[in-house]
């Protein structure tokens, strides 16, 4: 680790089998804490190269639990996270509201280390209860069109780094990773990343897979559709720029999508939307990602797409699968 550390402090970059076996030695526990810690900040200092992404993921994907979720054809919608912006919990909503439009979610997630919120926070404070056993799973997406795959439960070599990354508290390189590694091998997804750099690195690792797949990142800092202003999106056919407009929306205030400062404040605007009390603004953001993503998988138009999430939404579809999905896993 020393060796790498010298390396990394030196600009120098580290190659992909390496970036790998790093992470195969932190889940293995052959690294103490302060190595560990360092190796996480220097990343914050420097851009990630696609080569160590690249390795970061695949040890990641070979060390996981996997499920064999197959024979739904789902989408996973999952951001990076680490944009700053304390939103609600959008991609989470936009799961249900897609799941209520009849596309099957297997949402990847985890506690919130650098918002106030993150999915698994919100789920367990609505009264989902997180499992990584196969059949609940499969009768999950099965019955409600949606389940949880609670990252810890799925990628035990990460128990080493959970504590560090709890009390750095600020966004390091697994923000990057949390998408990718979607323990259920997803052949769909809709990826939201905190900056533009990133999503090359992700439009470039995706092309090489056999996903349907729309990476978004708002310019104005967002990982997911915030229609606060311009979004690129880039999909397998193309990268185009998404405007509000498009969708025939106005323009968003960043005070209009926020999430509040606690689990407690998130859990309540989460259930005001779902249960049909959400503002104009917030279901629009919640169904110009949820639409994007039943897009995605359908391969219709973003337009169509979200007219199906409005749908899912208003009829109360969306609230019965979170409905079933509770039921189901108590």
């Amino acid at each position: 680790m020393k060796e790498l550390l010298n390396r990394l402090i030196n600009h120098q970059s580290i190659s992909s089998e390496e970036a790998r076996n790093v992470l195969v030695n932190i889940s293995e526990g052959k690294y103490n804490q302060s190595q560990i810690s360092s190796f996480l900040t220097v990343y914050m200092m420097r851009s990630i190269t696609l080569e160590e992404l690249q390795g970061f993921r695949d040890a990641l994907l070979d060390l996981c639990i996997a499920i064999d979720l197959s024979d739904f054809n789902t989408i996973d919608l999952c951001g990076t996270g680490g944009d700053g912006k304390n939103t609600f919990n959008i991609s989470t909503l936009a799961s249900f509201v897609t799941a209520g439009a009849g596309v099957k979610v297997a949402k990847h997630g985890n506690y919130g280390v650098s918002s106030a919120s993150g999915s698994s926070n919100v789920m367990e404070a609505l009264g989902v209860k997180f499992t990584n056993n196969d059949n609940t799973l499969k009768t999950c997406i099965d019955k409600a069109g949606i389940c949880v795959l609670h990252a810890p439960l799925f990628h035990p070599a990460m128990k080493n780094v959970a504590p560090i990354r709890r009390e750095l508290g600020v966004k390091t390189f697994f923000n990057m990773l949390g998408p990718m590694v979607n323990p259920s091998f997803p052949k769909n997804q809709m990826v939201g990343v905190f900056n533009l750099e990133l999503q090359r690195l992700y439009g470039y690792l995706y092309q090489n897979t056999d996903k349907n797949y729309s990476i978004v990142h708002a310019l104005d800092g967002y990982d997911e559709i915030s229609l606060t202003g311009n979004t690129k999106i880039i999909t397998n056919q193309s990268e185009l720029m998404f405007e509000p407009s498009d969708l025939h929306l106005k323009t968003l205030k960043q005070s209009e999508i926020f999430g509040g400062d606690s689990v407690a404040q998130a859990a309540k605007i989460f259930k005001g939307i779902i249960e049909g009390n959400g503002t104009e603004a917030q279901n629009n953001v919640v169904c110009a990602n949820a639409g994007l993503a039943i897009a995605t998988v359908n391969t219709i138009s973003h337009q169509e797409g979200f007219e199906m999430a409005l749908e899912s939404l208003a009829s109360g579809k969306a609230r019965s699968c979170l409905n079933r999905l509770i039921e189901l896993t108590n």
